[in-house]
């Protein structure tokens, strides 16, 4: 249940035959996304877990799921980026339906990212359900 947008970017990944070719562009996708306001950047907005700092922000408006996020790395960044994709725009209640850890494993992702990385990724995963789950109730 991937996002148009999500899925141009597993399209574009089947294009790209080298790993650092692939991280160039997670990168670009994060330089590409809007800058986050620094008075979002706050401990709530801050993702545990991660080894960069890492923010994500809410903006739920009439039930779907709508969020800004940044990060101090720029890796990082391109992977909030991608979850971007993956997410925003959804209702609440799709969003929960959505495996994000099987769809970025459609990008190989899984078998890419350090340890640290990892972890983060699932951290930022595991806030956007956060708060997704609490409008749904």
């Amino acid at each position: 249940m991937a996002s148009a947008k999500f899925e141009e970017i597993v399209e574009d990944f089947e294009f790209i035959d080298e790993w650092e070719d692939r991280y160039r562009y997670v990168i670009d996708l994060g330089k590409k996304m809007p800058a986050m306001d620094e008075a979002h950047k706050i401990p709530e907005t801050k993702v545990h877990g991660c080894a960069s700092q890492v923010w994500i922000m809410p903006d739920i408006k009439d039930g779907v799921l709508h969020f800004s996020g940044d990060s101090d790395a720029m890796i990082v960044r391109g992977l909030i980026a991608v979850l971007h994709a993956l997410y925003d725009g959804l209702p609440c209640k799709d969003a929960l339906e959505v495996d994000a850890l099987k769809e970025m494993g459609r990008l190989g992702l899984d078998q890419h990212l350090s340890a640290q990385r990892s972890n983060g990724l699932r951290a930022m995963i595991g806030r956007l359900r956060s708060i997704t789950e609490k409008q749904v109730g």
